[in-house]
């Protein structure tokens, strides 16, 4: 590839790039394969596909510290941490499967994940706001590395929009099992 080629990418937004304090341009090998990888599969864009390489980017942007930034983070210990980790895992599962699926079971595989989240944060003490931060973290950076992973692969926006809705009908029904578990958690507790 052209060395001009990939810095009008680059000004356009089409391929990611860091500047540097001297305005020089850097690029993540990473940052680039999936680039590559989604490029290629530009033409036909399989839900399930965009959710997989949107794992691997929200897995980058967790590396880069984005996660223990977070207050409600901070205040879980290590084993903690790997929970609400697995708990991300099983809601990255949870929406590929019901993708895939069309949406069959999407009730009770989100009331699952909602309950878990809830729970999860019972055990270590969060308050009620602080559960639904820790849910909005991984759902909010998974949504932001979806459209990204579509907008790198130059993909239709139709197709993009209708994912986004699916994404975001899944969510919000892990998001109301989340608050209702919270709520049934507390109320068993006085």
């Amino acid at each position: 590839m052209h060395p001009s080629t990939v810095r009008l990418w680059s000004d356009k937004g089409i391929l990611p790039v860091h500047r540097t304090q001297g305005g020089h341009r850097r690029y993540k090998r990473s940052e680039v394969a999936l680039w590559v990888d989604t490029s290629r599969a530009a033409h036909q864009i399989e839900p399930e596909g965009i959710i997989q390489n949107a794992v691997k980017s929200v897995r980058l942007k967790i590396a880069e510290g984005r996660l223990e930034a977070e207050p409600w983070y901070q205040k879980l210990d290590e084993a903690a941490r790997l929970q609400y980790r697995q708990s991300a895992h099983s809601m990255f599962q949870g929406l590929t499967r019901f993708l895939a699926s069309n949406g069959q079971d999407a009730a009770s595989e989100a009331y699952a994940i909602g309950y878990e989240y809830a729970s999860r944060a019972r055990h270590y003490d969060l308050s009620s706001t602080d559960a639904v931060r820790a849910f909005l973290f991984f759902r909010n950076i998974l949504i932001d590395s979806v459209l990204k992973v579509y907008a790198d692969a130059n993909a239709h926006a139709g197709q993009a929009i209708e994912l986004f809705h699916k994404m975001q009908e899944f969510t919000d029904q892990i998001l109301t099992s989340l608050l209702d578990t919270y709520q049934a958690l507390e109320n068993s507790r006085r």
